[in-house]
């Protein structure tokens, strides 16, 4: 038998544990409850003063709310998965030991071949509504959105003087235009290198989107990320002689590498992605968060610096051919009535649009303003699913991603920025295991591309 004086200091023992639990707990728990209350405070008041100076009507108001509260929900369910991420760690890379050695190749050719097939689909398309063009005459049709611009840039570089619609075009970053222009040297025709630049960066994308979903989630959910990245209903825009492409490519290329230790590569073509795109620039954020979560050396933050020079060397440009180097930020102001705002307002203005227009012009509706209400709101829904089970520093990446892309004050292309957010494929991959949840969102996505791609062939409004 105990004597009790054992008893006793047993007894002291368990209640010292007991009463340590809660304590423990809830300081663990403390700075989530400090990240999320503070966020939700800075976010309401900046929703707060946004409303004081704003004039929707109901209908914008509520979608202005929905948009902020989805954004919201996904942040306090991001919080805690952020908490933990830093203060435990993630997983490490298992990387891709026991995979078939081929399978980037074969992943490489079936986008290829895809993206030849998406060409061929939009001139079939073409013919059936009218076109009488062959095959190359009518590969004309891709020059019809920002496509010229780019391929005027590749030919002719930014002018300084000349019509405003030329002069215009340094709003479109150089990054793209580079690589076209180099090869041009071999083709001969901007158009045709075009098209080959984005179906190269567009099939290497997929097999980095793989290599790097592979690392956390194994074979086949990597592979269902390349797929609804292939199936993405625009998917489209990644085929045209577009910056898309080239900017998916540099963005997955720098997380990987990030991934793989290699920081100095990872930065420089973040710094490229940052050239081709503006929002290049929001790669600082994962690449932190990735930085953070392993208790990196100094050395490594140093190499994030060089992320941003890619798009101060945009601005360099800028004053090279105008002498203002944010001349880009006027040509904005005044030929799109683009700036930065807020996500939630752009729901706002784009609701009352929809709304105008489906008593109206049912081409807006449908080609314009319903795809871009869609995704933004169909995107947040998916992170809010999906972000328990994505890393931290992915998410990270879609929640500045989206509020820099969204914020525009004119945005009209939501379908095509979300579409180049590698964690928007990622999310819909790891939340379909279940094989009835795959095929039923595959046919969704299949036949919402369809639809968004015959609109883009009737150039409806679809940007």
């Amino acid at each position: 038998m105990e004597s009790g004086s054992v008893k006793q200091e047993k007894i002291a023992i368990i209640i010292e544990a007991i009463t340590r639990i809660p304590k423990t707990k809830m300081e663990r728990k403390t700075p989530e409850i400090l990240i999320s209350a503070s966020g939700v405070a800075v976010l309401a008041a900046i929703f707060a003063l946004w409303c004081g100076g704003v004039r929707y009507s109901a209908a914008g108001m509520t979608a202005a709310v929905i948009s902020a509260v989805l954004f919201t929900l996904v942040c306090l369910r991001f919080v805690p998965k952020w908490v933990d991420a830093w203060r435990d760690g993630e997983p490490d890379a298992p990387g891709l030991d026991g995979e078939p050695r081929h399978i980037c190749v074969r992943i490489f050719a079936a986008v290829l071949l895809w993206d030849v097939l998406i060409i061929v689909i939009v001139y079939i398309l073409r013919r059936i509504f009218g076109c009488t063009d062959g095959f190359f005459d009518a590969l004309d049709f891709w020059t019809c959105t920002d496509s010229g611009h780019y391929l005027d840039i590749a030919r002719d570089w930014y002018l300084s003087e000349g019509s405003v619609d030329r002069l215009v075009q340094l709003v479109f970053l150089p990054g793209y235009p580079v690589v076209v222009r180099l090869v041009t040297a071999v083709t001969g025709d901007g158009l045709i290198a075009g098209l080959i630049v984005s179906a190269l960066c567009f099939a290497g994308a997929n097999v980095m989107l793989y290599k790097l979903i592979s690392l956390d989630c194994g074979h086949e959910t990597a592979l269902r990320a390349v797929k609804f990245l292939s199936l993405s209903p625009a998917v489209f825009f990644f085929a045209a002689p577009m910056s898309e492409s080239l900017f998916l490519l540099c963005t997955l290329g720098c997380m990987y590498l990030v991934r793989r230790g290699k920081m100095l590569p990872a930065c420089l073509l973040g710094a490229y992605a940052a050239f081709t795109r503006s929002l290049g620039v929001v790669l600082i954020v994962p690449v932190v968060f990735e930085l953070v979560q392993r208790r990196a050396k100094l050395k490594d933050y140093l190499c994030v610096l060089i992320i941003p020079l890619g798009f101060a060397a945009y601005c360099l440009v800028n004053y090279t051919v105008s002498g203002d180097a944010f001349k880009f930020m006027q040509y904005q102001r005044e030929h799109w009535n683009q700036q930065l705002g807020w996500f939630f307002n752009t729901a706002a203005y784009q609701t009352e649009n929809a709304i105008y227009s489906a008593s109206g012009n049912g081409v807006n509706f449908f080609g314009l303003w319903l795809p871009n209400l869609l995704a933004q709101a169909l995107s947040l829904v998916l992170m809010l699913f999906a972000v328990k089970r994505l890393r931290s520093s992915y998410t990270a990446y879609f929640l500045a991603y989206f509020i820099v892309a969204v914020g525009a004050t004119w945005l009209l292309s939501a379908p095509r920025y979300i579409a180049a957010a590698f964690t928007v494929p990622t999310a819909l991959a790891v939340i379909t295991h279940d094989r009835r949840v795959d095929w039923c969102l595959t046919t969704l996505s299949v036949l919402a591309g369809a639809v968004y791609l015959c609109e883009f062939v009737l150039r409806w409004q679809v940007w």
